[in-house]
């Protein structure tokens, strides 16, 4: 059976700092991946780096945010029939490395959607600011009860999907804290969600723009937003989730993993 066609989504708004370092480190760990930046339009040259350093880009007219960015790419990916896509930040913190660990649970069938966390397993060294680390808790806690599933990290941009999730999100995909809420969307829509562990490295350039009051406003909006979808009819009809391979052609479709995209153990001393 052929491969997958596996995409990189890298969605980025004003990153023309590390958006290029970003596109050439996902070109070092495997030449041949396909990669779209999605320019959530930028003021600067976000575009012009990213397409000099070999990705496909996507500019968007105006900023749209980063779930209508990533959303962007979710489309990219069904309009050009991709089956896999990874979606990492263009800010540099996740680390094409890694990748391998996510795309791992895909090909066993064991997933729909697998999300790189930054606490599952005791894994890396992210300390995160205060207002951010509340918002990680309480958003981790109020997921898992909805979704009744152990999540600890429902805010994390680095993800695998598989063409099931590829078609729920192409359709529809939330706004503010789009993980969060995608992560409830995907267990109505009864997909699979997984964590696997994930080191993040910290910002190559540039800050981030949450500060105290944005993370408190963002916590109740997201949180209104949750309970609200959580009662809501169904936006996305039944055969979005359907549509898709039955699981006899998916169980015969599966191949073990080889080379660069071999999964990478995490040792002891890296937890």
């Amino acid at each position: 059976m052929p491969e997958r066609r596996r995409l990189v989504v890298v969605p980025a708004r004003n990153e023309e700092d590390a958006v290029g370092r970003v596109v050439a480190e996902l070109r070092e760990f495997d030449p041949e991946l396909d990669i779209v930046v999605v320019d959530d339009g930028s003021t600067d040259a976000t575009g012009e780096r990213a397409a000099a350093a070999g990705a496909a880009v996507v500019r968007l007219p105006f900023n749209l945010g980063i779930g209508g960015a990533v959303q962007t790419g979710f489309k990219f990916a069904l309009e050009h029939g991709y089956e896999i896509v990874v979606r990492l930040d263009g800010d540099g913190q996740h680390d094409p490395q890694e990748i391998p660990n996510l795309l791992a649970p895909l090909e066993r069938g064991e997933a729909d959607v697998v999300v790189g966390s930054r606490f599952a397993g005791g894994s890396g060294d992210y300390r995160p600011a205060f207002a951010r680390r509340a918002g990680i808790r309480w958003f981790a806690g109020l997921v898992s009860l909805l979704t009744r599933q152990q999540l600890t990290d429902t805010t994390s941009g680095f993800q695998a999907v598989n063409a099931r999730a590829i078609r729920l999100f192409a359709a529809d995909y939330p706004h503010d804290y789009p993980e969060v809420e995608a992560a409830v969307m995907v267990v109505r829509h009864r997909l699979r969600i997984l964590e696997v562990p994930a080191r993040m490295r910290g910002r190559e350039s540039g800050a981030s723009s949450i500060t105290m009051l944005r993370s408190l406003y963002y916590a109740v909006k997201v949180t209104l937003a949750l309970f609200v979808g959580v009662f809501r009819r169904r936006v996305v009809p039944d055969f979005i989730a359907q549509a898709e391979h039955p699981r006899g052609r998916m169980l015969s479709a599966r191949r073990p993993l080889k080379g660069r995209f071999a999964p990478k153990k995490h040792s002891r001393e890296e937890g």
